[in-house]
């Protein structure tokens, strides 16, 4: 029995045009131009310096993923972040809580932030962009009160320093916990109910309350899950930096969702992967740490980044725009509405 060659064409060509596909290609070509133009760019040493340095945008990526699957947006991931740091920083200073507790009771404070975002989202019905645009500014206010814009956390141990500064079994120590965040948010996102729901409350979040799903506590799991991960990674950046500041964190959210929306996932939500915010990810860190090795200015990587963001935005409007107007011919329609004379 032949096999059917026009369904292995299809096949073919349908993994030639998936946008992870395309995503890798360019990574791929982002790595070879850099390693061709910039000096130990491709050495061990550096490599592990990417890795190192984003980890915390993509853990905030990571959970960025499953907010835009429900068509939402947390824009104060990265404020939270830099509360959490300071937050942190005073648990260990001030109060004298050894770090274990110190860094529990901060991803407890990152638990009830998300809760915040959650409550307001959920109970109140205010749209995503309104709240988290809200507590940007009241997060980082906080953290600016706290430490009255002067004030830093320094002088850490070096037990909790090796989390940010050193190697477990060849590898930065903070990549294992990136590790195991990327393969839970994987799995919670690909192969439970709780992923298929968020795609649905995305798709139409009436269809799915009508379908029985329980939105508003979905929602409100993602936005959680969103504040205890932001946490987690103002953890791992003081461990870094040796060091917590107010302004930890300041921008992390746009290269957060830049890198969710280059992977793939749409940001009208429903469609998307973790896999392919993780080659977002790859895709950002690569080109900022390129960019350096090449001797290039530091604003060179955020317009090249805003390019990004709108290229990928782009992407996922134009299609549907072609669509419409292949539509529209067929059906023998105007483009646009044409005023009628009486």
């Amino acid at each position: 029995m032949t096999p059917n060659r026009p369904s292995i064409a299809l096949g073919l060509k349908g993994l030639l045009i998936r946008h992870e596909t395309i995503l890798l290609l360019v990574l791929t070509l982002e790595w070879f131009y850099f390693n061709s133009v910039g000096r130990n760019f491709g050495s061990l040493d550096n490599s592990y310096d990417i890795l190192r340095h984003s980890v915390e945008i993509g853990l905030l990526a990571l959970v960025m993923t499953p907010i835009i699957l429900t068509g939402g947006i947390d824009l104060s991931v990265g404020s939270l972040l830099g509360l959490c740091a300071i937050l942190f920083g005073k648990l260990w200073r001030d109060a004298g809580l050894p770090i274990p507790v110190a860094a529990g009771c901060t991803l407890v404070i990152g638990a009830l932030a998300g809760g915040l975002n959650a409550t307001l989202i959920t109970c109140l019905r205010l749209p995503p962009l309104i709240v988290t645009l809200g507590t940007y500014s009241l997060f980082r206010g906080l953290a600016e009160a706290i430490t009255r814009g002067v004030d830093t956390f320094t002088n850490f141990p070096a037990a909790f320093l090796q989390l940010g500064q050193e190697r477990a079994l060849g590898v930065p120590t903070q990549v294992w916990f990136f590790l195991a965040v990327a393969c839970a948010v994987w799995l919670l996102v690909h192969r439970t109910t709780f992923g298929r729901s968020w795609r649905a409350i995305g798709f139409a979040p009436e269809g799915a309350r009508y379908a029985g799903l329980p939105v508003e506590r979905r929602l409100a799991l993602a936005y959680v899950l969103a504040g205890v991960v932001a946490a987690l990674a103002a953890i791992i950046y003081t461990a870094r930096l040796g060091q917590a500041k107010a302004d930890a964190g300041t921008g992390y959210e746009l290269f957060a969702i830049t890198a969710v929306v280059l992977g793939g996932t749409s940001i009208f939500g429903g469609v998307g992967s973790v896999h392919g915010t993780l080659l977002g990810v790859a895709a950002i860190a690569v080109l900022n740490n390129g960019l350096v090795h090449a001797r290039q200015p530091r604003e060179v990587a955020g317009m090249l980044t805003g390019l990004l963001l709108v290229l990928a935005l782009s992407s996922s409007v134009i299609p549907k725009f072609w669509v419409m107007i292949k539509s529209r011919r067929a059906a023998g329609r105007p483009l646009t509405k044409t005023k009628t004379t009486q």
